[in-house]
């Protein structure tokens, strides 16, 4: 999913708000440095990390593909911007510090550059993650595949929402409540086909069944049917937002 340009401007604002960070600790032995030179080099260094990620970001991710496949997204990504900037990050500390660019010492920039990389790389990732969501099959559509799965008793209820308890799945339905052992990503991917969406890590809950919502604490709650609460991630609550959830 390609990013917005506000969604870009934040990440420039995070990668900038590093750089100050990593320059008020000190962070690689840079604390013997001016501090005003150190949050140059490296607000410098953390912002240009970021045009370069987010362009080669854009690349890899697009149409949805980074969310599909994670693991390797993130590695492309890490990859991709580590190897080209450690030479960057090289030069630039070379002649900051030493005057000149010491090619011995190249290979000493890499862990360090890979560990920042990998660093932004994962936040930035999780907050730029989309909404799971699920959708309403067409009217002659095939029924859903999970609620083949109901146990008998819970055959033919509407279903409200999917909770993980452990390696389990509790149903709430309006038949009542029951346990299936199940991982919740398969039950997602089973569920297409009735309009819904991953609203935690542990939830997903029905479109349908939502009657409203509350907050507190800075967190949104989701009341369901049946006097159930499905408590609102806040990796997901801009994306329920934005979908008019609540």
């Amino acid at each position: 999913m390609a990013m917005t340009s506000k969604e870009s401007l934040r990440g420039l604002a995070a990668s900038a708000a590093a750089g100050v960070f990593l320059a008020l600790i000190g962070a690689f032995g840079t604390d013997g440095i001016p501090v005003l030179t150190r949050v140059a080099y490296w607000v410098g260094l953390c912002f240009t990390g970021a045009v370069v990620g987010t362009g080669l970001s854009r690349t890899i991710g697009r149409n949805g593909r980074a969310y599909a496949r994670p693991w390797l997204y993130g590695s492309l990504t890490a990859i991709g911007v580590t190897l080209p900037f450690t030479v960057v990050v090289w030069l630039v500390s070379e002649m900051t510090f030493q005057g000149r660019p010491r090619l011995a010492a190249l290979p000493l920039y890499l862990p360090p550059v890979f560990i920042v990389t990998v660093a932004m790389t994962g936040l930035n990732f999780l907050a730029q993650r989309p909404l799971t969501a699920t959708h309403a099959a067409p009217a002659c559509g095939p029924e859903p595949r999970f609620l083949a799965r109901l146990p008998a008793k819970l055959r033919g209820a509407d279903l409200f929402a999917v909770e993980a308890e452990d390696h389990y799945l509790r149903l709430h339905t309006s038949r009542g409540q029951d346990l299936i052992l199940m991982r919740l990503a398969d039950a997602v991917a089973e569920l297409e086909g009735i309009e819904g969406a991953q609203v935690h890590r542990s939830w997903w809950v029905a479109r349908a069944a939502v009657e409203g919502a509350r907050r507190g604490d800075g967190r949104a709650t989701l009341k369901l049917k049946g006097e159930i609460e499905a408590p609102v991630s806040r990796a997901y609550a801009k994306a329920l937002r934005e979908a008019g959830w609540f």
